[in-house]
């Protein structure tokens, strides 16, 4: 029995030896077993810091699909691009000093995900946008909170701003911070003004970010991150809006710039309505309408006589086509009918049936 399987074994090594270098070699018991590391898990995933930004896998296709890009309302970049350079100018009045503001990221995430991430403690604001009947968030770091209150109160330059972690906020600290989110939401009313009149009105103040729930936890909202840098000192400001408070502007946000009208030709249109007001239209006066059967009218002979039910000073109809225009008194001038016209039909008074 030994024998044979001596024979066995060298048989299947020269079967090996004749597939010759381009045969894939005989994988080991413990390369079989072999777990995989991280970066090849993460490459697995799609989930690599490849440079092929475009090729993504099944589940990196899945997990982004369920949200809304930002890039499908480009308006938005043009208003955050509005509200830093409108930022920079307000906080260095404000503060006193030399404010740079710049744009960290502009991103689309779930609202229960973002309230997850954000970093404690910090001073959530709930504002109300008054024409949109809807709310936003807006969200100063503790970083940028020592520093406001540090300039404010006079710190001196070239000293980093003291932090004191694990304590609440003192009064000052809050009056001071809503100062500044009032001086950031009339620079974010005056950046949408352009494209839509709006104002954006501070509601509370809360710590706690279960208590600044303005939106369903898997709703889509917008988060642009601004970065506040006064020399040495900063922090980071981020405002938050729900797709459902953009909702009212989605359209003028779709635009690819301000006044964007694919297909249109104001000149043609001015010259068509220009046109169109000399245009010669007849005008019919109904004096009467009166159901007949098919039959009355087949037997109808030159003399015969038609009754007409309009009394004197009865109102009667103009007509343009089959379209109701006015209703106007039947009268005369000189040995002609005329019709002075009373009032104008309103659309549903048209389309009622006689």
């Amino acid at each position: 029995m030994s024998t044979e399987d001596d024979d066995l074994a060298a048989a299947w090594g020269a079967s090996l030896d004749e597939e010759g270098d381009d045969a894939p070699a005989a994988t080991s018991g413990a390369d079989a077993a072999r777990v995989l590391n991280q970066a090849e898990i993460d490459s697995l995933l799609g989930f690599d810091d490849g440079p092929a930004e475009g090729a993504k896998s099944g589940i990196e296709r899945i997990i982004s699909s369920g949200l809304v890009s930002y890039e499908r309302l480009p308006m938005l970049e043009i208003v955050f691009d509005r509200l830093v350079r409108l930022m920079s100018t307000t906080l260095r009045n404000f503060t006193s000093d030399n404010v740079e503001v710049s744009i960290d990221g502009i991103t689309s995430l779930r609202f229960g995900d973002y309230l997850n991430s954000i970093p404690l403690p910090a001073m959530l604001a709930v504002t109300k946008a008054k024409e949109w009947d809807n709310y936003g968030l807006m969200v100063v770091d503790s970083a940028m909170i020592y520093s406001v209150v540090d300039v404010l109160l006079g710190g001196r330059r070239g000293t980093a701003a003291m932090r004191i972690e694990g304590r609440p906020y003192t009064t000052i600290e809050r009056t001071l911070v809503e100062r500044l989110i009032g001086v950031i939401l009339r620079d974010v009313s005056a950046a949408f003004e352009p494209l839509c009149p709006v104002e954006f009105q501070f509601e509370r103040l809360e710590v706690n970010p279960r208590f600044a729930a303005i939106s369903r936890l898997s709703n889509a909202a917008i988060l642009v991150k601004l970065r506040v840098e006064m020399e040495d000192r900063g922090g980071r400001v981020e405002l938050l809006l729900p797709y459902a408070t953009l909702e009212p502007v989605r359209e003028l946000l779709l635009q690819q710039f301000m006044g964007e009208k694919f297909g249109r030709d104001s000149i043609w249109e001015n010259h068509l309505a220009d046109e169109l007001r000399h245009t010669d239209v007849a005008l019919d006066v109904v004096l009467d309408d009166q159901p007949l059967p098919l039959s009355a009218v087949v037997n109808l002979k030159p003399g015969d006589r038609i009754t007409l039910n309009v009394g004197p000073g009865a109102p009667v109809v103009l007509r343009c086509g089959e379209v109701s225009l006015f209703e106007a008194m039947l009268g005369r001038r000189e040995n002609r009918l005329a019709v002075k016209i009373e009032r104008e039909l309103k659309r549903m008074e048209a389309e009622e049936p006689a």
